[in-house]
């Protein structure tokens, strides 16, 4: 038995699928299942996609008849209505049309007129929710799923390969991680967290046997105005991007529950964000705007615990 790494590209990211076999050729069949998956997920969800479920949600906006979503979506819906709740409002999946405001290439800030029309149409309270109905209260609404799909996606193949008999692996889309089992030897996968102001270097490693590791930070999409940084993760009560914080990566038993408590500790900032982490028993190493790393997990790659978590 051998590792293999299998890269391909999907939402938007560069992915790879590592896995151990007798030969690349073995595991072939394994890997069509789990990149179809991926796919699968990506039509289904994509906002970009005319035939997507998402655009569907987002055509009947401000219908009074709404639409009838199916079990898959209803769940993640579901999911998303608890996040809110548990966030104090902060995991809001009608916040995509701020995007409409914010555009991170031209350089320039938005006006403040231009902020608050679209956020005349965010709000999770605007959303009538009768599972599996769901009615967009205003015309112009949307929902966005990117800001978790591809980390289900990641606890989707993961259960995917167990349930063909992989033991050992690891799924990396686009540096949301979840493990299928250790190295054969019982060994973790050693993940390292990339450092948000130093390209190509390292800001910790963590070992990765079980579970998930998810990061969300403020390197991907920001721009710079005046020699202040702005991010594309933005506040979907205030309209505007997050600060304190450069990077939270989080270590939960699914990576969609990781991903998810990320980017919400970067939205309470760096002094509520590691609290709220804290407070949920979930191990996270971060780093703030500042440059100091602290966390649950030290630099070097200490063990972590797996833990409970309510969302």
């Amino acid at each position: 038995m051998q590792s293999f790494s299998f890269a391909f590209r999907a939402m938007g990211s560069p992915c790879e699928l590592r896995l151990y076999g007798s030969s690349r050729e073995a595991l072939a069949p394994l890997v069509a299942l789990a990149t179809d998956e991926v796919t699968r997920l990506e039509r289904k969800y994509s906002r970009y996609r005319d035939d997507s479920v998402t655009s569907e949600i987002n055509r009947s906006a401000g219908k009074r008849c709404g639409v009838v979503v199916d079990a898959e979506t209803a769940a993640l819906i579901d999911y998303a209505d608890i996040a809110h709740r548990q966030s104090d409002g902060l995991f809001d999946i009608t916040s995509g049309v701020l995007r409409e405001a914010w555009d991170f290439k031209s350089g320039r800030l938005p006006s403040e007129i231009q902020v608050q029309r679209a956020l005349a149409r965010v709000g999770w309270g605007k959303v009538n929710w009768d599972r599996p109905r769901l009615q967009l209260s205003e015309p112009g609404m949307e929902l966005d799923f990117g800001g978790y799909v591809k980390e289900y996606a990641a606890d989707r193949v993961a259960a995917l390969c167990r349930a063909e008999g992989a033991r050992s692996g690891i799924v990396d889309l686009g540096g949301d991680l979840c493990a299928i089992g250790p190295h054969p030897d019982g060994r973790p996968w050693q993940v390292g967290v990339r450092h948000p102001r130093r390209n190509g270097e390292v800001m910790a490693r963590l070992p990765l046997a079980y579970g998930a590791i998810a990061s969300s930070g403020d390197y991907e999409r920001f721009m710079l105005v005046d020699g202040v940084r702005y991010a594309h993760i933005l506040d979907p009560l205030t309209g505007w991007p997050v600060s304190g914080l450069a990077c939270v990566s989080v270590w939960a038993p699914h990576c969609l529950v990781a991903g998810t408590s990320s980017t919400i500790a970067m939205l309470k900032g760096a002094k509520e964000g590691p609290r709220w982490l804290d407070n949920l028993g979930l191990a996270s190493v971060r780093m703030d705007s500042f440059g100091r790393l602290s966390g649950s997990v030290h630099a070097g790659g200490d063990s972590l615990e797996e833990s409970a978590c309510s969302i």
